[in-house]
């Protein structure tokens, strides 16, 4: 004997995030939810899991943004690439730190400098 439990879900259509719920439940996908039910219990059980997992870990969403965020640019670097292709050599040159060379001083400034140290 299986043990099966009914519920009522009453949406007030009046009520903006009734209304919201009552568009995802229409316009689900019936592939993966073959029903209201499987997509209410779904919802249920992904609130009430991330809810714990949030008290059990407070910086669960700063990670998760960032995340998201690192995503994105990897995946916009990854388009522009395809889109630009860049030789070898000038990925190479990209990466390479950009080295200055000193300033070359002439032998008048140098000896400007020298007497202007030399009056202090």
């Amino acid at each position: 004997m299986s043990e099966i439990y009914t519920t009522t879900l009453r949406l007030n259509l009046d009520n903006e995030d009734d209304r919201r719920a009552y568009e995802y439940l229409r316009q689900m996908d019936r592939t993966r939810y073959k029903s209201y039910s499987a997509a209410v219990i779904a919802a249920i059980n992904d609130h009430f899991e991330r809810e714990a997992r949030l008290a059990d870990d407070p910086f669960l969403e700063t990670r998760e943004r960032q995340e998201a965020f690192l995503r994105e640019i990897k995946d916009t670097v990854q388009a522009a690439l395809q889109t630009t292709p860049l030789s070898l050599g000038a990925l190479a040159s990209l990466l390479q730190p950009v080295q200055k060379a000193a300033p070359e001083f002439s032998e008048e400034s140098l000896d400007t400098a020298m007497d202007f140290i030399d009056q202090l």
